[in-house]
């Protein structure tokens, strides 16, 4: 991870990390209320109720407050996803996609528009380690879904398959939380994406 994004140091005591959450969530709001431009270290202190000095013996810069930020985003969101894993291994491939994709939709939900604001920022915060990492792993549970329901399908390689999942699904997921339909309900729209997924993998073979 680069230097600049990192944390000087982390939290060790119950109030040091009450202190740095205070921080984050502090930055959370202003990056919502202001947007990336307009947020700054001094802000966050002023918002947090530290010192500028206190902040710098944690954070180096407003990036790292970010990074950190959107770190604690992910494990946020993983924490809703990490059930539906698990569920998704049992059922029927209907039942196990609904799951996912409907604990997807959840996590989307998290801090809904703090989860908006994180999106815009494309300066390389939004590459954690953490995220990736999490990304593999699931890659790697929803390759494990779709080999346990291969006689079901008819897509040939299942992790071009995963990939075009989670990616397709997080797409739509994206828009369906923000905007979707007047009169769309969230169950509605989560519903077509679980159909718009199962079909994709079963329905017949595009010719090459």
């Amino acid at each position: 991870m680069n230097a600049a994004l990192s944390p000087r140091k982390a939290p060790r005591q119950s109030r040091s990390a009450v202190t740095v959450n205070s921080m984050l969530d502090a930055t959370a709001r202003i990056l919502v209320e202001r947007g990336y431009a307009a947020t700054s270290t001094n802000a966050v202190a002023e918002r947090a109720g530290v010192s500028v000095g206190s902040l710098y013996q944690y954070f180096p810069n407003k990036d790292a407050l970010i990074a950190a930020l959107h770190r604690r985003h992910v494990e946020r969101m993983m924490s809703v996803i990490e059930g539906a894993l698990a569920d998704a291994m049992h059922g029927s491939l209907a039942a196990a996609l609904s799951e996912l994709i409907e604990a997807a939709v959840e996590a989307h939900r998290v801090e809904i528009a703090l989860h908006q604001a994180l999106e815009l920022q494309r300066a390389g915060l939004d590459r954690v380690p953490l995220r990736d990492s999490f990304d593999e792993v699931l890659r790697g549970r929803v390759v494990a879904v779709l080999e346990r329901h291969r006689s079901d399908l008819t897509v040939p390689d299942l992790k071009l398959a995963a990939f075009m999942l989670m990616h397709g699904a997080h797409a739509l997921i994206h828009t369906v939380v923000r905007q979707r339909p007047k009169g769309v309900s969230l169950k509605e729209a989560t519903r077509e994406i679980v159909c718009m997924m199962q079909r994709y993998l079963t329905g017949p073979a595009v010719p090459a």
